[in-house]
């Protein structure tokens, strides 16, 4: 197993690791943005970053750049999705990543492309499949992916916490939550979890709220509940400013509280912008 571990010797810390997610640049505009923010982020040291990968492999040539870019000046865990994937093209993917020398990997299933509604042909059925085969290719940690408030195809967050068992067993670990709201469904799961005998790391996976709207609108898409009070404080406010006031202050209190429960790290969802990152970084004590 590699040296590595995520999120990186906890117990001998004093605090949570920090970490930060981005996505490969789509265009030329976009590399600008991404390495200005990489810029800013790194200057807060964190413990490792993250990289995604599109659905069904559809920006892979982007995401191995800016894995390959990363991996070289940071700890990288990129991300891996397996529906519509052979079991060769995932090993040679892996192969790549090894050469990089990335520190890990986060195994998906992946979602659909926007206009799909049924799974491809596949040698890969579930994201467990791919925890095996990482395992049985590779030294490199395996993360796996957590739902606070249960997977949007599971009968139950049972089920979803019977699922990640079997992903430790089967050489996961660490997991990474989703995004949510409510430091509540956090605990939950987290407890949920270690009843059912998942010892691993837990990482709460953060959006700071700068654009309402739009963590609105992703927080539809991937089924997070918004509390109540929060969503009417943001559609009521009076201009764009007001409810980036809002929203940021209740992401602060949410990285305070997950913190105090014990949360092994904070992974920010950047959105490959570092203003809003850098905000709850400081506002939050996380550096």
């Amino acid at each position: 197993m590699s040296s590595f571990s995520i999120p990186g010797s906890i117990a001998e810390q004093d605090r949570p690791t920090l970490s930060f997610e981005f996505f490969p640049p789509k265009d030329e505009s976009g590399w600008e943005s991404f390495m200005k923010s990489l810029s800013v982020l790194q200057g807060v040291a964190p413990d490792f970053v993250s990289v995604t990968y599109g659905a069904m492999g559809s920006n892979q040539d982007n995401s191995l750049a800016v894995v390959e870019l990363l991996a070289k000046q940071v700890p990288t865990i990129a991300h891996l999705t397996c529906i519509g994937a052979t079991r060769d093209s995932i090993t040679r993917l892996l192969e790549r990543y090894q050469e990089f020398q990335v520190e890990g990997v986060l195994a998906l299933r992946g979602d659909l492309p926007a206009g799909r509604t049924t799974l491809p042909d596949s040698e890969f059925t579930y994201a467990l499949d791919l925890v095996e085969l990482v395992r049985a290719r590779t030294d490199l940690e395996i993360g796996v992916s957590c739902f606070p408030e249960k997977h949007p195809e599971s009968p139950s967050l049972d089920r979803d916490v019977e699922i990640l068992k079997l992903k430790q067993d089967a050489g996961a670990s660490f997991g990474m939550t989703q995004l949510f709201f409510d430091v509540n469904a956090y605990s939950d799961i987290v407890s949920r979890a270690r009843a059912a005998g998942v010892t691993m790391p837990i990482v709460p996976g953060v959006m700071p709220i700068a654009n309402s709207k739009q963590v609105l609108r992703m927080a539809q898409m991937s089924g997070a509940a918004v509390p109540d009070e929060l969503e009417a404080a943001l559609l009521n406010a009076t201009d764009d400013e007001s409810a980036q006031i809002i929203g940021m202050e209740f992401t602060v209190q949410l990285v305070r509280d997950l913190t105090l429960i014990g949360a092994p790290g904070i992974h920010i969802f950047t959105l490959n912008q570092h203003a809003a990152a850098m905000e709850l970084v400081r506002e939050a004590g996380l550096a």
